[in-house]
Parts: C-alpha cells; structure tokens; sequence
C-alpha cells in the first residue's frame, strides 16, 4: 500500500488519491481492499488487553463463601491431623472437590455470558457507505480501509479519518473528539497550512457525526492510526453499568449472605445448646455444619446464572430482528406501557411507490407495487401515449424527482431489488423506469451541485446542466408541496409557462388533500431555469420563483402484520401512539386501518403542539394517539408529557434529528435499514426488519425473559431455604423425631458434604435451564410490570418460605420414619435414615424445578416443552443415584445404598412439594375466578 500522507488537510485532494492509489471515480477495487484490510488490520480501536484464562480462573476463588470452605477444609485437616491422621482425610478431600467443581461452573458461565455479549456487539456493529469496483455498496466500518472512497449523508457515523474531496452544505458534530458543541460547516478546499484538529475544515475524523448535508471523502487513516484512536486510552477506563436488576440480584444476593451467616450461626449455636457438644470431633461436626450451611444457603451462582440468561434472551430476540444494544432494556421492555411508533416502513411496509401523477395536464395512474419497475401508467383509464402533453409532463415530473435524488437501485439475488438511500426518492427511479424516460434525462442533464434535504426546511434541490440550453444550469427542486408552492411563481402547462396564480394554487393545495385523504403522501416537483453555465453558491435564495410542474402521490400500504400486533399490544395494556411527519389525513387513514386511535377523527399537528404549553400538551396525550406533521423537538415534548403521567415510553426513531427524542425515552428503538448510524448508537435496540410487529415481539420476548429470572429466581431461594430450616429444625426437633435416640454422640440431620453436594447439584444445571425455559403462561395477557416492582416481592418471598418449609417436614418426617424411636416408629441406622433424607432433599428440589416454571400455572401445563431442564434433572438423579451406591461415593459423603422400596418412599416424601404448591396454585385460582 503507498504511504499515508501524515497531514492530508494540507495537500491537495488529488495528491491524497495518488499517494493512496485510488480511483477518483470507482474508489478501491474489492480485491485491493481485501488485500490493504489483511495488511493493516481492522477499524476498530484496540480493546482492554483480555484477561488470561489462569486470571478468571483464580477469580473464582476471590469470594468470601470460597475463604469459607478453605476454612472448613483446615478444620476438617486439623480435626483429622488430632485424631492421629488415620486413613484419608474424606471431609476435607470431599469439600476441596467441591470446591473446584464450583470453579469450573463458574468459569463456564462467566464464559458463556461473556461469548454471548460479544455476540451481542456484533450484531450491532455499524457500517459505513463506500464506492468499491466503481459501485456504491455498504460495508461494516470494521472493514474500512485507507484509500476507500467514503459517501457522507446526514445522520452517517464517521467511521475513519478521511480528506474531503467534495461537500455540500456539510456539517459535523465534532463534540465527542473537539468538545466543540455547534457542528462544523465542512469545506473541501486546502488549507494553507497545519491548523488544529478542531480547524481542519478539509477533513473528517472518526467518531464524529454527519449532522447535515453530503459528501465524499477519501480514507486516510483507520483504527489506532485515527485521532480517536490517539485518545483510545481513556475509553478503557470505562466500564459498563451494571442493570438495575443485576444490582437488585447483587444487594438480594449480599443480604442472603449476611442472613444467612447469621443462621449458621444460630443453627451452631443451637447445636451446642440442644445437643451438647463433647467430643473434639462433635467440634469439628458442628463448625463443617455451620459453614456448610453458609455457602449452601446463598445462591452465590445467581449473578453469573442472571448475567447468562439475560445475554442468551437478548441472543434470541436478535433471532427476531429485535437487536438489543443495552441488557438494561430487557427489563424496561416488559415495563413498557406506551409504544410510540413511526409511520412510514414501521407500520407500512416501507416500499414507496408512486401510484398518482398530478399535473396542469391531469391525472395519471401508475400500476406496480414496491421496487420492481414493472407496471403501466394510465391516463383517463387507457394507457398512457408516448409523447403526448400528459406523457411529456408526467416525464418533467418523475425526471426532476430522479435528479434530485441521492437514492440507488440495487438488484438482489432473488431477483427483485433493494434500495440505497431513501426510500421516497427512490419511488422516482422506479417510477421513471416504467416510463422508460431514464436515459433521456441522464442524457440531458448532469449535477453538478446540491442544496440538501432537511426535516426543518423539507425540500432539497440539484443543480445541474441543462444540454439542451447550451449547459446552461438548471434549479430542480423537491418537497413537500405546501412548502414548494410558496417558492413558486409560474406553472408549467404543456409547453408553456404560466403564472401560477390562486385559482390553480386553490386546485393543487385540493388535490393534496384528495390524495392524502386516500393515504397518498405527496410530494411536488418545480424547477428555476439560470442563465450562466458555471454553477452558482449552492445555497437557498435559488430556491425562489419556480416553475411548478405537477406532484406525485405515494402509497405506502400498511404491513399486514402490522394491524394484529397493534391488538396484541392492545391485549397487554400497552398503548400505541403514531407520531409522522406526513400528512394529518394520511395519519388518520392509516391509524384507522390499523385500528390507532379508531375514535380520532384527524390527527394532532405539529403545529397545533406548538400552541400547547406543558398542561395542555399532558392533556392531550393523554387522550389522542395520532400526531402529524411532526417535527423532532414535537417528538421529544410527547415523550416527556407520556413520563411526566407516569407512562414507560417506548420510542421509534430513523433520523440524526430523533436521537434526542430517542435517548429521552425509557427505550429508544432505531430502525435498523432506514435508521441513520447517529441514531442507532443513540438507541437501546435496533429494528433489524423496521417492522412494528418486532418491536411488539421484543415485548414478548422482554417479559418472557423476566418471567425466567423470576423462575429461576424463586427456584434457588426456596431451594436453599429449605436446606436451612432442614437443618434448623432438625436440631431444634431432633429429640422428637427420634434423630437422637440410642445415640452417645452428636447426631445431625444432614452432614457437611451432603449439605454442599446438594448445592452443587441443584443450583447450577436446573437454574439455567430455566432461564431458557418457554412461556408457561400468556406472558401479554397481563398489564406492564411497574418500573418500581421488585423481582423478589413480598408474594415470592412468602412463597420461598412456605415451600421450604414443606421441604423440611418432607426430610424430616422421612427421618422419623426410618429412626426407631419418635413420633413413627422406625428401624433402621441413623445412615440410612440420613441417605434417606439427603436423597429425598435433592429430589424435593428437582421437583421444586418443575413447580417453580410458574407462581400460578400448574407444573403439568407445558410438562415437557423445556427440553434443557429435563436433561438438567436427569443428570441429577443419576448423579444422586450414584452418590447412594457407588461404594467410592458411599464413604466420601456417608451414604448406604437405599432398597427399592425406600427410594419410592423418598420419591413419593419428596413429591409433596409439588402437591402442596400444585393445591397452592389451585386455590389461588378458584380464588380469583369467583373475583
């Protein structure tokens, strides 16, 4: 690759591409590109060096519960060491293994939720526009190369430092690089001299943004080589925020913790007062209890387990279209109650096309739908004759809109055609291709300057020489027709020129309504013709005393997804508000397609928010759903009136003026074909297919993934809860089950290892697959969950309560029935009582899996739909099985081999979690039906 040039600002722009070896006109060939992007590498800044492998996994041990099983192990070494260190020490062996075990599950899981918001990244990656082969083709910015040919526009990204090689009306936010706060007017010409960064008027950088107007530049430095990526240091020092949930989990998790140590504590405490302690060894048991306890108690896996299914959820939604940039807005998704929502492509389907032409000569028909240039176009019913007045008008019109169009037509492989650009311009190529008047016009006229479209001003123009005047220059314009009138002094009527007076001002401002009455967005088309060949300042007094020549409807018919989603959103107590730019009658006949606001009459104008103050505007939302004519500062008012009444705004944006409006809103939602770069960054999901209906998926998917979390949630506190009074009330009760009897030692319920075994084999496996289990439940047949709900409420807590205690009478009343002596009349030895109820724990929790799935649905509704979580118990009761009759296993967690008949006691004992929640769920349901 030739040398980069170290200052291009003050070179010339064809030195730039001679040193870079580029082609003015074709950019880059592909096979260069590919070649210079293995030779310097992507364009990207250089990332946080990784953390090694021996680092994550040391970091597994960099916990207080781990610092208390180490302490446990040294009891159990120091215990053993005292006894003589006879034999192997079993207790410390054991819990040293189950401390590495842990390890490894959390490194997996670490790795995993890691993998999957790399995942993530790269399905929000950015892309940039350039010319390769002579073709204007998007790119990701990752692959930008020096010496690519860059098209700008408004709203694009800057994606690498480049020279500017021509602009019009280009401006650039250069805040996030300069701290300069007004965007900077762009101006190809050389500078003299070095100047600042901030006053290189002749060069674009890296993370800046296109705020207004085009341009073309050519690449000159990528990556770590760009001005940002001299800076690139200080954007490792930021790390990301943590989502509220995830600091709910962390504090619930710290206050586990703190509890939880406290009833070790007791429990030890306990011992020690109802059992006596006499021996060393009675020592030694009690304190491997109390910490066992400790770490079997707190969900210590619970982050990495949230930080898992939340990353695979979004992974999934990305599945759908629905790509999420921020965890944090799952959450906010199923709080969610308003959906504002663009109109064009977002509810319709985004393929414009032009079905009216209106002109002095009449009104013609164009036959065809979407952006093949198949169709016909119609006069008065017959086709339409090839050189007649209406021929010839209709051709003034769809050419000039075809030159005043910075949009392309790009064939694909299914044999139809994509755009590039807008979709609107678009609409005249197609429809000048079905004319077939193409050639002609790029034969007569060639541009050679632009005035840019902007949402404030709503037109733009092309400046271009006219061949049939000598190359003299021509002013084409383009817009909105109630605007482009007031520009207009004369009406072309055939061939001729007349002044446009009110009668045919009154005409045409009818024939606008007509066709927005019919959902036709319209727009007209004038021209200026200029007496001078070398082309003037582009600027906006040229847009003065024009020739009307006529106007285009533009249908763009509603998605046929779109009306049912509208009801399904309905259904979940969300609201949908319309917000357009388009006409008030085209919003209304499509909101009433759609079924928005059915009772509204006509939309509510940008004007008419203007008039409102902050009362008045609140009002209005309140009760109307329809807006057009809407400017973005409108956007960011109606987001800030729908909080204001407490609503949870979600917000639908395409252009660099609605990132305001965007970041405003609780989410943001760019649309990821037609939605500028600016726009997308500015988002907290991207619409991959611009569809409404995706977004209502999102919501499902949103609440189905913090139902999941509730899920597994309510799995692993009960679970653990009912390890904790198992052994609590075990003590406390001991003498009346018979846990004591005939015995001159300390006797517990559960011993240390068991305790930690069952944590291992319940709180890893079964708790993930839940956080991927499907709906168990009409997840949008319920209101929007409110922002200030907590996860865990007062209900899922007397829950976790409730089941664990049902949990501890199942253990215990399985050790009495085994245990000669108490309230049953047993005969068998404390072993296998206590295999028993350590077998009959872990099975209660498994069956607490399936009864967990839902706080209201019964556990045998979508039995087997959740293919992980069967897979997840199997494996632990094969492991269970093996830890009762491997003998290896047998003197590691002191177990005996159970009878068949004594495991379907333990089976049948541990069932009775899910009877009990089974008629829970029952009476809570007869309940609320005779409500």
């Amino acid at each position: 690759m030739p040398p980069l040039p170290r200052d291009a600002s003050t070179l010339d722009p064809g030195a730039v591409l001679a040193e870079l070896g580029t082609d003015p006109v074709g950019g880059l060939t592909t096979r260069e590109a590919q070649r210079r992007l293995a030779q310097v590498g992507p364009n990207e800044l250089e990332a946080t060096a990784p953390v090694p492998t021996w680092r994550k996994v040391l970091e597994q041990f960099r916990d207080p519960l781990v610092y208390l099983l180490f302490a446990a192990i040294v009891v159990s070494l120091v215990a053993w060491a005292v006894e003589g260190a006879d034999g192997v020490p079993v207790d410390a062996l054991v819990i040293a293994v189950i401390v590495v075990l842990n390890a490894v599950l959390g490194y997996v899981q670490q790795a995993r939720a890691e993998d999957a918001v790399a995942a993530l990244r790269r399905l929000g990656a950015t892309s940039a526009t350039v010319v390769r082969d002579g073709d204007r083709v998007t790119v990701p910015t990752r692959e930008l190369v020096p010496g690519d040919l860059v098209v700008l526009a408004e709203g694009d990204t800057v994606a690498a430092d480049a020279r500017l090689l021509s602009a019009a009306a280009l401006t650039v936010s250069e805040a996030s690089l300069t701290g300069e706060s007004e965007p900077v007017l762009k101006d190809p010409a050389t500078l003299a001299a070095p100047a600042p960064l901030g006053d290189r008027l002749d060069m674009v950088f890296n993370g800046t943004s296109v705020t207004q107007g085009v341009g073309r530049a050519v690449v000159t430095a990528t990556g770590m080589s760009t001005e940002m990526g001299r800076i690139a240091h200080l954007l490792h020092d930021t790390r990301e925020t943590p989502t509220p949930l995830q600091v709910e989990i962390t504090r619930v998790g710290r206050t586990l913790g703190i509890a939880v140590v406290v009833i070790a504590v007791v429990v030890v405490a306990t011992i020690v007062v109802f059992l006596g302690v006499e021996t060393p060894q009675d020592i030694v048991t009690t304190l491997l209890l109390g910490v066992s306890l400790a770490v079997a108690a707190v969900p210590e896996g619970l982050p990495a387990v949230l930080s898992v299914v939340l990353a695979l959820g979004v992974q999934r939604m990305a599945t759908h279209q629905a790509v999420v940039r921020r965890l944090s807005s799952v959450e906010t998704l199923g709080s969610a109650s308003v959906i504002c929502t663009d109109k064009t492509g977002t509810l319709t389907r985004g393929e414009m096309t032009i079905g009216r032409v209106v002109t002095a000569a009449g009104e013609v028909v164009v036959t065809g739908a979407g952006y093949r240039p198949e169709g016909t176009l119609e006069h008065d019913g017959i086709p339409l004759e090839h050189g007649s007045a209406a021929w010839r008008q209709t051709a003034l019109v769809v050419g000039g809109g075809s030159l005043t169009n910075d949009a392309a037509l790009t064939p694909e492989a299914d044999g139809g055609f994509g755009v590039q650009g807008d979709p609107t311009e678009a609409a005249f190529l197609v429809a000048e291709a079905k004319l077939g008047t193409r050639a002609l016009r790029e034969g007569r006229f060639a541009r050679v300057g632009e005035i840019p479209f902007t949402s404030q001003r709503r037109l733009m123009s092309s400046l271009a020489t006219d061949g049939e005047r000598g190359g003299r220059i021509a002013v084409v314009t383009k817009g909105a027709p109630d605007v482009l009138l007031e520009r207009c002094t004369h009406l072309q009527v055939g061939d001729d020129v007349e002044p446009l007076d009110d009668g045919w001002r009154t005409g045409i401002l009818a024939d606008v309504e007509r066709l927005s009455g019919e959902a036709f967005r319209t727009l007209a088309v004038a021209y200026r013709p200029l007496d001078v060949t070398d082309p003037p300042e582009a600027v906006e007094s040229l847009e003065e005393g024009l020739v009307y020549t006529g106007m285009v409807g533009i249908i763009d018919p509603p998605r046929d997804e779109a009306a049912t989603a509208i009801r399904e959103a309905r259904r979940a107590g969300i609201r949908v508000v319309m917000i357009t730019g388009d006409h008030p009658r085209t919003a209304a006949r499509i909101a009433r397609d759609l079924g928005i606001g059915p009772h509204e009459p006509v939309a509510v104008t940008g004007a008419e928010l203007e008039a409102l103050d902050d009362d008045g505007l609140r009002e209005t939302v309140r009760h109307r759903s329809v807006y057009a004519r809407v400017a973005p500062q409108h956007k960011l008012r109606i987001v800030a009136a729908l909080q204001g009444d407490g609503k949870v705004v979600a917000m639908t944006g395409d252009g660099v003026n609605d990132a305001p409006a965007l970041k405003a809103a609780d989410i943001g939602i760019a649309m990821g074909r037609t939605g500028t770069e600016v726009t997308k960054e500015a988002a907290d999901m991207v619409l991959a297919d611009d569809d409404f209906a995706t977004i209502v998926r999102a919501v499902r998917e949103g609440r189905g993934i913090f139902l999941n979390i509730k899920k597994f949630l309510r799995y692993l506190l009960s679970s653990n809860m009912g390890e904790v009074l198992t052994v609590f009330l075990g003590v406390v009760l001991g003498g009346l089950i018979g846990l004591s009897h005939g015995s001159d030692g300390l006797v517990l319920p559960l011993l240390a290892t068991q305790i930690l075994w069952i944590n291992l084999l319940t709180d890893s496996a079964p708790a993930l697959a839940m956080g991927v289990d499907d709906e168990t439940e009409d997840v949008m047949g319920h209101p929007p969950r409110p922002l200030t709900e907590r996860v865990i409420d007062r209900r899922m807590w007397r829950g976790v309560v409730g089941l664990g205690l049902v949990m501890a009478a199942a253990v215990l009343v399985t050790l009495d029935l085994h245990l000669p002596g108490g309230l049953i009349e047993g005969d068998e030895s404390i072993d296998t009582a206590r295999t028993a109820a350590f077998t009959v724990l872990v099975l209660a929790q498994l069956f607490n899996a399936l009864n967990a799935r839902s706080e209201s649905v019964s556990a045998f509704r979508h039995l087997f739909v959740n293919r992980w979580l069967w897979l997840a118990l199997a494996t632990s009761v094969l492991l269970q099985v093996a830890v009762v009759h491997l003998p290896v296993l047998n003197e590691a967690f002191s177990t005996v081999p159970l009878t068949g008949q004594q495991w379907l006691v333990c089976v049948a004992m541990a069932s009775t979690v899910l009877w009990a929640s089974e008629a829970r769920k029952l009476i809570a349901r007869l309940t609320a039906g005779r409500r």
